[in-house]
């Protein structure tokens, strides 16, 4: 038994919605409704009562449900506890990140944090997008830092969580040259010779914007897919050994371009499927304490790690 399953029940029996609690919890429905299955399995009875709209909790869902309440509050508890016991964890900042910008954005983010703000010590925590926005949900990290493209925005709540930019950087197709500096592939290739395509797994979130820059392209791109993966770092990899052509970050390619191991795969003609994604980071609006009913008191580690997390926040979103 998973403890987000607990949590999702939590939120059904509280927002008495599947879709309510599926979009709360940033699932699809269907994928909400398999973890109630699932739960409903490990407990070997039914725990709603999908008869009735709005939903209703059986007699035993609602025995758990005030069993979970206490669950999750004591795992919380146990916790903060655990961290207490690790000095250096007092005023430590948590990142979720996804993978690409953890591995190609944050550490010279990082580093040009600490000679305008000064040292701080961080955790990263790197994940996919969507397990990345559930850890900030969740109120397992400090702050997510994550892509923000017009087309597939983040499902967060303004009322609730804030944002500030800390840039922007574009994604295009980038291609292993041939001996004489050209691109072994240019786009957009022909109907009847598909140029091999590096792409990323269903899902990701830069596949999606890039599918969306494709579908909104002027003309027709043939392209045959032959890898995929939901890491862009699999990607370059992959283009840097001359597979094909793949749509990867400014951040990811600098240094291959530079030395040009990589090349624009780009004519004029199509710089219309150039992406410019906006860096943005998140976090969870202050809440006073006595607005929040039901959370215990903050220890003095929790204390110290959000006073560090506020004053990077003040820097970040400070004018100008």
């Amino acid at each position: 038994m998973e403890t987000k399953w607990l949590e999702d029940f939590v939120s059904l029996a509280e927002t008495r919605s599947f879709s309510r609690s599926a979009q709360l919890r940033h699932v699809t429905q269907p994928a909400f409704s398999r973890r109630i299955q699932a739960l409903e399995g490990w407990a070997g009875t039914d725990l709603v009562d999908r008869s009735s709209y709005p939903t209703r909790l059986t007699p035993a869902g609602q025995t758990l449900y005030t069993q979970a309440l206490e669950m999750l509050q004591a795992l919380q508890s146990t916790r903060a506890m655990l961290r207490g016991h690790s000095a250096v964890a007092q005023d430590v900042i948590e990142f979720a990140v996804p993978h690409t910008l953890a591995f190609t954005f944050f550490p010279s983010w990082v580093t040009s944090l600490r000679e305008q703000f000064g040292p701080i010590k961080s955790r990263l925590i790197a994940l996919n997008v969507h397990d990345a926005v559930l850890r900030l949900v969740e109120g397992s990290c400090d702050l997510l830092i994550a892509y923000h493209h017009p087309s597939q925005p983040l499902p967060l709540d303004t009322n609730r969580y804030e944002m500030v930019s800390l840039g922007a950087e574009e994604v295009a197709p980038w291609v292993r040259p041939e001996a004489d500096g050209s691109p072994r592939f240019l786009l957009p290739g022909q109907p009847g010779r598909p140029l091999p395509y590096l792409g990323y797994a269903p899902g990701a979130y830069l596949g999606r914007v890039v599918d969306q820059q494709l579908k909104n392209s002027g003309r027709p791109v043939h392209l045959d897919r032959v890898y995929e993966t939901d890491m862009a770092e699999g990607l370059r990899v992959m283009a840097l050994e001359g597979h094909g052509i793949a749509f990867l970050p400014e951040s990811a390619v600098r240094r291959d371009v530079r030395a040009g191991r990589l090349v624009s795969a780009l004519p004029p003609e199509l710089s219309s499927l150039v992406a410019t994604m906006e860096i943005r980071a998140y976090r969870e609006r202050p809440m006073p304490q006595a607005a929040r009913p039901g959370v215990r008191q903050s220890t003095a580690v929790e204390s110290q790690s959000r006073r560090a997390a506020d004053a990077l926040w003040a820097f970040l979103a400070r004018p100008g």
